[in-house]
């Protein structure tokens, strides 16, 4: 076997296009959009503060039979005071030899850059996709989250990874539209919370209202495990590219008194789309997306903050009450809030207090 970096086009379309090899039999698998990809690794605002080595692994005929990333997040490092680097894109054949090889060289690079820890995968940060599939591989992954083979886990422990973190994933049906325990709950919270206003984002003023999402999400998330504020940049970035994506109806801003107070981001399945697409929007792609994209019938709760001051007052409970009604008004039947923490029981029990079941768990891996 042979590991080296990627150093050409030629290298970044392999890496790019090597899952393909590695899910090409199995049904539930989504492909990635290249471009969106290839957006993640090249052009995405994270590199303006972080810095990246990518690895392609060679078996002696010269096929390519994995892959990784290693990546420093410098806003990480000084927002958490710790030496911490991260691999991510991990893929690889089911070989120990082959993972150990592309640990090594992650865990090498980082190291010679003063790292003190890996963790992974992150795709390439903690707000994006991360985690190895650890449980519920008999179902396809929504939209921004992994599918990764059982294998996977297996190979980062035989290399001496450990469990650093685990996240959840609940389901929830829809269509049996706001429990009753939640409207009584929501009548509570509108009575505690005077000059509460749970809206959707105003399109027409959407720079202006991304400013407002970026102040409750960098406040509400500040505590929580792995988290790195997202820079200005990053977050209208994120926004601008899903702008024509998103379902405004679960789009949610709460205020008191016109100051935000939580930001609830609920957004269409596009995975099922997706799945047809097979990585390209040209020239048959965005035709598909534009024959499926009305099929869709399952959401992705992606986003649920409140500011610190504004917490255990209800207002999360009055969002997700705004949204489920639309979401079922719409005929959407199921929504998918993920990820939750392991350890955030608070979140946990809430996602169960709306009719939510564990159905998915993600595992994060450290040395």
């Amino acid at each position: 076997m042979q590991i080296e970096k990627v150093a050409s086009k030629s290298d970044l379309k392999k890496f790019i296009e090597f899952p393909w090899k590695i899910y090409k039999n199995d049904p539930l698998w989504v492909p990635p959009l290249i471009e969106d990809v290839k957006f993640a690794l090249e052009k995405s605002p994270f590199w303006e503060h972080s810095e990246k080595e990518l690895f392609l692994l060679y078996d002696g005929e010269g096929e390519t039979i994995g892959r990784i990333a290693a990546v420093i997040d410098a806003n990480f490092t000084e927002f958490h005071g710790e030496k911490t680097g991260f691999f991510g894109f991990f893929e690889c054949i089911d070989s120990a030899e082959a993972a150990s090889a592309l640990y090594g060289a992650a865990e090498d690079w980082l190291e010679g850059r003063g790292m003190k820890k890996m963790v992974g995968p992150m795709n390439p940060s903690s707000n994006d996709e991360c985690g190895f599939l650890c449980d519920g591989f008999e179902l396809p992954p929504r939209l921004m989250m992994p599918y990764t083979p059982g294998y996977y886990l297996e190979l980062a422990e035989k290399c001496g990874l450990k469990k650093a973190k685990e996240l959840y994933a609940y389901e929830m049906e829809v269509s049996k539209g706001p429990a009753e325990r939640l409207e009584k709950l929501v009548k509570i919270a509108y009575k505690k919370n005077q000059g509460l206003k749970v809206r959707s984002l105003n399109k027409k003023d959407f720079r202006n209202e991304i400013d407002k999402a970026i102040q409750v999400y960098n406040s509400a998330w500040e505590k929580n495990w792995g988290f790195v504020p997202w820079t200005e940049k990053e977050f209208h970035t994120m926004a601008s590219r899903f702008k024509d994506l998103l379902l405004f109806d679960t789009t949610l801003i709460a205020e008191i008194n016109g100051k935000p107070a939580g930001l609830l981001i609920a957004m269409p399945d596009y995975n099922f789309v997706m799945k047809r697409m097979n990585g390209r929007l040209f020239p048959f792609g965005i035709i598909k997306f534009l024959l499926y994209k009305g099929r869709i019938d399952a959401l992705r709760l992606m986003i649920m903050g409140v500011v610190k001051e504004c917490r255990q007052r209800g207002i999360e409970g009055v969002m997700y009450y705004e949204a489920l009604r639309n979401a079922a008004r719409l005929g959407y039947r199921k929504c998918e809030f993920s990820w939750v923490l392991d350890d955030n029981i608070m979140t946990q029990r809430a996602a169960e207090m709306m009719g939510g079941r564990l159905y998915k768990k993600y595992r994060i891996y450290g040395n």
